[in-house]
């Protein structure tokens, strides 16, 4: 996407296929994850490293209504 500078289509794929490391939600796909816990964490703040970053990228999608973009990426390899 040389289209659209500092658009990362592999961060988009690795949020749609990461999971959840730890927590209530343990397990589930990051995209599947409920609004309300990805804006706890908002307010809270986000883990260190990748998943937090993926986590407050997730933010944005879901405060905007984005989640139809990212979902048909689930499966994908990036």
């Amino acid at each position: 996407m040389e289209d659209y500078p500092g658009f990362d289509a592999a961060m988009l794929i690795r949020l749609a296929n990461t999971r959840m490391p730890f927590g209530k939600y343990a397990g589930r796909l990051l995209i599947d994850l409920p609004e309300a816990y990805v804006v706890w964490f908002s307010h809270q703040g986000y883990p260190r490293g990748e998943i937090g970053e993926l986590l407050a990228s997730l933010y944005v999608i879901k405060e905007n209504g984005l989640e139809a973009l990212v979902r048909p990426l689930v499966g994908m390899k990036g």
